[in-house]
C-alpha cells in the first residue's frame, strides 16, 4: 500500500482565503460570523451567517468561467488553484493518474434560487441555458478537472455535512490502492441564501442569536444551533514517493479513515454516538495507532444542543480513558458550519495543527455545558506537539466520516 501525504492546501473561509490567512484566523481566534448582508433578512429568524466577503472570482479564473460557475463552484476553482500552487504543482506531468474528488452537499442553489425567480416571474423561455450545469453538485469537480486538465478519476460525493470529508477519505484510499498519483480533494458550498437560511431556520438547526459572539458557540450550555457558512477546502494529495521525487514540502501525513453510518434518523445523530464512535475506531485502526496516542480532535462540533452532547459521547466510546488526555475543539466556532465543505476546511485544520504544533481553540466558550466534558481547548491556541490529529464529521442521514493526520516519520 502506499502511503499519502498532504503537500497542499487551498482554503476560501470566512477568516481567511490561502492557507496563511486561514491559519493566522484560527490561530489567533477569529470570529467569522457577523449579520448576513448578502440579502434583506427581514421576515428571517436567522440573520447572522460567516459570509466570504472579500472574494473576487476574477483572482482566481476568468471572466468566462466566473460567469459559468456559481458561487460554490468558483469557490472551489480557487481553493483548488491555492492547493496546487501551495504545493509548488501548477502543472501536473502525470495528469492522467491525477484525480479530481470534490464534495458539496447542496451545490449550485443560488442559481437554482435565481432561475426559479425567472421561472415564475417571466416564463421558462428566460431560464439560463446554463442553469443545469450550472447547479449540479458536481460541476466543482468537473470543472475543476476541465480548468487544470486533470485526467484521473473525478467525484463529487454527496453527503451533507460529511462530503467533503468522503471526499478526502475516499482520495485517500484510491491513492494507497495506486489507482492515482495525486489528487485535489475536498468540498465546497455557498449556501447563504434566502430559501437555505429559511429552511435550516425553520427546522430549528440554526442559531437566532443576533450577537456575531453569540452565534456560533459549540459545546457551550448556551448553544442554540449553527451559523451557516460559506467557501471551500481543497488538499492536495500525493504518495509520499511522489512527494519525496520531486522533494515536496509535507504537511503530513494521512494515516486512516474511517466512514459508517447511523441508520437512525434523518437529521438527528444517534444519541448513543455509536456511529460516529465506530469511524474513529475505524480511522484509528488502519492507522494502527492507539487511543491514548491520539493528540488532538477537530470536532464536527457544530453548536447544536444535540450534535455536541452525542459528539462527545461518540469520543467517549471511541477512546475510552484516552478523551479524558485528548484535546478537542471546534473551528466552526470561528468559520461557522460550510455544510458540504466543512469537511475540507477542517481537514486542513488538522493537517495545519500536526505541521505547526497549534491547536485551535474553541472561541466564545465561557460556559462549557457538563454533557460536553471533554477538554475543548477554550478561547485560545494551545501551543504544544501535535504528533496525531483526527477531523469528524457527521451529515444529516447519517453520514459519518472521520480523517487521521499524523506526523511523517521515516519508516
Amino acid at each position: 500500500m502506499n502511503r499519502v501525504v498532504v503537500t497542499g492546501l487551498g482554503v476560501v473561509t470566512p477568516i481567511g482565503t490561502g492557507v496563511s490567512a486561514y491559519w493566522e484566523g484560527l490561530v489567533a481566534g477569529r470570529c467569522g460570523v457577523g449579520p448576513i448582508t448578502r440579502f434583506d433578512t427581514e421576515g428571517h429568524k436567522a440573520r447572522l451567517a460567516a459570509q466570504v466577503n472579500d472574494f473576487v472570482p476574477e483572482d482566481f479564473m476568468d471572466k468566462k468561467e466566473a460567469r459559468r460557475a456559481d458561487r460554490y463552484c468558483q469557490f472551489a476553482i480557487a481553493a483548488a488553484r491555492l492547493a496546487l500552487e501551495d504545493a509548488g504543482a501548477p502543472a501536473l506531468p502525470d495528469a492522467e493518474t491525477a484525480g479530481v474528488y470534490i464534495g458539496s452537499g447542496v451545490g449550485g442553489l443560488s442559481t437554482l434560487e435565481t432561475e426559479q425567480s425567472k421561472l415564475m416571474e417571466k416564463g421558462p423561455g428566460r431560464v439560463s441555458p446554463l442553469f443545469i450545469p450550472m447547479m449540479i453538485s458536481n460541476m466543482a469537480a468537473g470543472m475543476v478537472s476541465l480548468i487544470f486538465g486533470l485526467k484521473g478519476a473525478s467525484l463529487c460525493p454527496v453527503s451533507a455535512c460529511a462530503s467533503g470529508a468522503h471526499a478526502v477519505g475516499e482520495a485517500f484510499l484510491a491513492l494507497r490502492r495506486g489507482d492515482l498519483t495525486c489528487c485535489l480533494a475536498g468540498g465546497a458550498e455557498a449556501t447563504i441564501t434566502p430559501l437555505a437560511v429559511a429552511g435550516f431556520s425553520n427546522m430549528t438547526a440554526l442559531s437566532s442569536a443576533s450577537d456575531p459572539a453569540l452565534g456560533s458557540l459549540p459545546f457551550d450550555s448556551r448553544r442554540s444551533g449553527f451559523v451557516l457558512g460559506e467557501g471551500s477546502g481543497i488538499l492536495f494529495l500525493e504518495t509520499l514517493e511522489r512527494a519525496r521525487a520531486r522533494n515536496a514540502r509535507v504537511y503530513c501525513e494521512l494515516t486512516g479513515y474511517g466512514a459508517t453510518s447511523d441508520a437512525y434518523h434523518i437529521t438527528s445523530p444517534d444519541p448513543t454516538g455509536a456511529g460516529a464512535a465506530r469511524a474513529m475506531t475505524l480511522a484509528l485502526r488502519q492507522a494502527d495507532l492507539p487511543p491514548e496516542r491520539l493528540t488532538y480532535i477537530n470536532a464536527h462540533g457544530t453548536g447544536t444542543p444535540l450534535n455536541d452532547k452525542y459528539e462527545t459521547l461518540a469520543i467517549r466510546r471511541a477512546l475510552g480513558p484516552a478523551a479524558d488526555t485528548v484535546a478537542v475543539s471546534s473551528t466552526k466556532s470561528m468559520t461557522g458550519h460550510l455544510l458540504g465543505a466543512a469537511g475540507g476546511v477542517e481537514a486542513a485544520a488538522a493537517a495545519l495543527a500536526v505541521y505547526h504544533g497549534v491547536i485551535p481553540p474553541t472561541i466564545h466558550l465561557e460556559q462549557q455545558d457538563p454533557e460536553c466534558d471533554l477538554d475543548c481547548v477554550p478561547n485560545a491556541a494551545r501551543v504544544c506537539p501535535v504528533p496525531s490529529a483526527l477531523s469528524n464529521s457527521l451529515g444529516f442521514g447519517g453520514h459519518n466520516a472521520a480523517l487521521l493526520f499524523e506526523r511523517v516519520d521515516d519508516r
